[in-house]
C-alpha cells in the first residue's frame, strides 16, 4: 500500500447511535456529568437514545482530570446506572477484564467498553437534549474517531484508502504486537488494497473505479462529501471523462472467482465463469466495545429487465473472513431469500414501469419469476443521468435498472480483526456491465445488542 490516504491521518469512523451512555468515572458519584456537549461539538450521526433521560452522569466526575482515573466504590457502567462493589484499587490491575488497566490508559476500569481501543457513542437524551458523544476511548476529547474525512477526493484516485476513507473508512489501526496504553492499540484499517476477485494483485482497477460526489442527477452520498464505485464496465457517468457511451465496456477479461462463486441460486443457476472482475479488499480491526457493523450499498445493472434469471447475471458480494454466523461462503449481501446482490435480488425497485413486459423475456431459469406487483415502485429517476437511463441494450427495453439504498449489516467480536473484500464481477461474459455504489460504514456499538446479518432498505441519511 503506497500510502493510506490524504486525510489518513484524520480519525473518521461513523458510528451506528447507541441507546446509551458511556463513561469514564472517578470517584465522585454525586451525578455531575462528564457527558455535557463539548462546544461546537460534531454533528449527530444516525440519532439514537439515551438510557439516562435525567441528564445525570454518564461517567466521571468533577474528581477526574481528563477522563482518567477510574477508581471508586460506585461507577456508572456502559448502561447509564451505579455498577455496585466495584473498587479499582490496583492501577496495575485489569478489573473489567477489557485488556487495559489504570496505568495503561483505562480511563473507567469497571467497565469494559472503555478503554482507549474503544469508539464513542453518539448519545441522544430521551428528554429532547442534545446529541452528545460519549469518552469511550478515554482521550478526554468527546467525539474524536468521528468522521467523515473524505473531502477533496478526485473521481479518478486509485489509491485503496482513499476508497476506504470514501465510504467513512478513515482511521488507520496501530499496528499488530503495540503494546497496550493510553494511545492503543487502535481499532481502523490495517492494510487496503485493490485486487481481482480472487485477492490476486491488481495494478491498478483504472476506470473500473471512481470516487463519486453524486451519481447522475437525483442520487447523493449517504455521509460524507464522496462514495465508491466499482463497476465491471467504466465507473463514470455520461458527462465525466472516460465514460463507457455503451452499456458494456470489457476489462479484465478470465477472472477467478473466490469459492463458492459465483454464487448460486436455486431458480436461476450462474456460469461458473467470471471477467471483468475488480475488488477493494480492506483488513480492519473493531473497536473493543463494536458488536457489529454496516455499510450502505446501491447496485446497478444493464441486465435488468431483460435478463433477469439467467447465467449471465453479474454479482456484487462482500466477502468477510473469518466469516461471521450467518455468512453464505463468507458473503454478508444478500436478501432473505439467500439470492445474491444480482438482478435476481428482492430489492430491485428503480427501473421504467413501460418495461414491465421486457422482464425476465430471455430468462433461462428452471423457474422464471414474476415480474413484481407493483413493478418499480421507486421510478426511474435515480436512473437519470447515470448512463443506465440511455445506454440499455437493443431489446424492447427503455431503461436499466437498480436498486435503492440498501444496508448490510453483520456482527464483530470487538478487537477482533478481519477483512472485508467488496467484489463486482461479470458473470459468463463481458457483456451487460453493472456497477456499486458504496458508502457509509459505520461500527455498531450499542452494548447488549446482537447484531445478525441482514440486508435492508437504508434509513434515509442523517441530516
Amino acid at each position: 500500500m503506497k500510502r493510506f490516504g490524504r486525510l489518513g491521518a484524520q480519525f473518521g469512523f461513523a458510528l451506528v447511535a447507541a441507546s446509551i451512555a458511556y463513561g469514564c468515572s472517578s470517584s465522585n458519584t454525586s451525578g455531575s456529568s462528564w457527558g455535557t456537549p463539548p462546544s461546537g461539538g460534531g454533528a449527530a450521526d444516525a440519532a439514537g437514545s439515551s438510557s439516562d433521560g435525567s441528564g445525570s452522569s454518564s461517567g466521571g466526575g468533577s474528581g477526574s482530570s481528563g477522563g482518567y482515573g477510574a477508581f471508586g466504590d460506585a461507577e456508572a457502567d456502559s448502561s447509564g446506572t451505579t455498577t455496585i462493589g466495584c473498587n479499582v484499587t490496583d492501577v496495575n490491575a485489569d478489573s473489567d477484564k477489557d485488556g487495559w488497566s489504570i496505568a495503561e490508559g483505562d480511563c473507567n476500569d469497571c467497565d469494559p467498553n472503555v478503554n482507549p481501543g474503544a469508539i464513542d457513542v453518539l448519545v441522544t437524551p430521551v428528554d429532547g437534549g442534545a446529541p452528545y458523544y460519549t469518552n469511550n476511548d478515554c482521550s478526554g476529547k468527546l467525539g474524536d474517531g468521528i468522521g467523515p474525512c473524505d473531502t477533496g477526493l478526485p473521481l479518478t484516485d486509485t489509491v485503496a484508502g482513499d476508497g476506504a476513507e470514501a465510504m467513512e473508512l478513515c482511521r488507520i489501526a496501530s499496528p499488530d504486537g503495540t503494546a497496550h496504553t493510553a494511545t492503543g492499540p487502535t481499532f481502523g484499517v490495517l492494510a487496503s488494497a485493490y485486487t481481482r476477485a480472487n485477492g490476486a494483485a491488481f495494478a491498478s482497477p483504472d476506470l473500473q473505479v471512481g470516487i463519486q460526489p453524486s451519481f447522475g442527477t437525483n442520487v447523493q452520498v449517504q455521509k460524507g462529501a464522496n462514495m465508491l464505485m466499482l463497476s465491471s464496465g467504466h465507473a463514470r457517468t455520461p458527462s465525466q471523462s472516460g465514460s463507457c457511451g455503451s452499456n458494456t465496456c470489457a476489462e479484465n477479461a478470465n477472472g477467478t472467482a473466490p469459492t463458492g462463486f459465483p454464487q448460486n441460486t436455486t431458480a436461476c443457476p450462474p456460469s461458473k465463469d467470471i471477467n471483468d472482475d475488480v475488488a477493494l479488499q480492506l483488513k480492519l480491526r473493531a473497536p473493543t466495545n463494536a458488536t457489529g457493523y454496516s455499510f450502505d450499498f446501491k447496485f446497478y445493472s444493464f441486465e435488468y429487465p431483460y435478463w433477469v434469471c439467467n447465467s449471465y447475471n453479474d454479482q456484487f458480494i462482500a466477502l468477510v473472513s473469518p466469516a461471521p454466523t450467518g455468512a453464505i461462503n463468507g458473503n454478508i449481501a444478500f436478501d432473505s431469500n439467500k439470492n445474491p446482490v444480482s438482478v435476481n435480488l428482492g430489492f430491485f425497485n428503480v427501473c421504467n414501469p413501460s418495461d414491465l413486459s421486457s422482464f425476465a423475456a430471455s430468462c433461462a431459469g428452471s423457474t422464471c419469476p414474476k415480474a413484481p406487483s407493483p413493478y418499480c415502485p421507486a421510478g426511474d429517476s435515480q436512473l437519470v443521468g447515470t448512463g443506465f437511463d440511455i445506454w440499455e441494450p437493443d431489446t424492447a427495453s427503455k431503461m436499466a435498472g437498480a436498486t435503492s439504498w440498501l444496508t448490510t449489516q453483520a456482527p464483530v467480536t470487538g478487537g477482533e480483526e478481519f477483512t472485508i473484500t467488496f467484489i463486482i464481477f461479470d458473470t459468463g461474459d463481458q457483456a451487460y456491465d453493472s456497477s456499486v455504489l458504496i458508502d457509509n460504514f459505520r461500527w455498531i456499538a450499542t452494548a447488549g445488542q446482537t447484531v445478525t446479518i441482514s440486508t435492508n432498505p437504508s434509513p434515509p441519511p442523517a441530516q
